[in-house]
């Protein structure tokens, strides 16, 4: 079982500092909500970023959005074969049923979110998205896998197909990406790290060249 985790992602409602600087204001009319109940976005709170720690990275729910859809339409997913976990800057994580269906409308996906923070879990009956307060390191103890893997840029230089091996021959493995734009991860990252090329990968690139390398060495279907 591959368990992929999308660490220290930059997901977030909107920060107390900033829930009175005039474009969260605005926007939060034009949605007809709080300001505490929205996501924080850059797209739509550029300015309000400046007044934040680490603002510069902050603020991208559509890293999110773009990791998870790829991740649950993987074919690994499909057979069963793969968990998904958000970790969020703030230490949540959000468990994600295989058998959930995004919404591809990122708009759409937005309001799913903040109704997962507001909640804790979406739909309420299904629970296919859950929130719980947990850090990084909680969470990978909790998988208890045989292996863990750090994606980072500084990492040794491996070829993904290289890795897809290794990962298959691990009864549970982790492999943990970053969800965030730039820079470094906030939780400490003790486990081996690799790189799969010589430039940095967006997220959702990383994503898919694990989710694939891991398919390749499956026997349980057909190449």
């Amino acid at each position: 079982m591959l368990h992929l985790v999308i660490a220290d992602a930059e997901l977030e409602t909107i920060p107390p500092e900033i829930a009175d600087h005039p474009a969260v204001i605005n926007y939060a009319r034009r949605r007809k909500k709080k300001p505490e109940e929205m996501l924080l976005d850059s797209t739509y709170h550029h300015a309000a970023l400046k007044r934040l720690q680490d603002g510069e990275r902050r603020g991208r729910p559509d890293i999110v959005h773009l990791c998870l859809l790829n991740a649950l339409e993987s074919i690994a997913n499909k057979e069963g074969l793969l968990r998904v976990y958000v970790h969020t800057r703030n230490n949540g994580v959000i468990y994600v049923k295989p058998e959930t269906r995004l919404p591809r409308n990122y708009n759409r996906f937005v309001g799913l979110m903040e109704s997962l923070f507001q909640n804790r879990a979406v739909p309420k009956d299904l629970k296919l998205l859950r929130l719980e307060e947990k850090g990084l390191a909680e969470l990978v103890d909790e998988i208890g896998p045989d292996g863990v893997f750090v994606m980072h840029e500084l990492g040794e230089l491996t070829r993904p197909m290289d890795l897809g091996r290794r990962l298959v021959d691990l009864e549970n493995s982790v492999v943990i990406i970053g969800g965030f734009p730039h820079g470094d991860f906030k939780s400490r990252v003790p486990w081996e790290k690799i790189s799969i090329y010589k430039e940095p990968l967006v997220a959702w690139a990383v994503v898919n060249e694990i989710t694939a390398s891991f398919e390749q060495w499956l026997t349980s279907f057909p190449p």
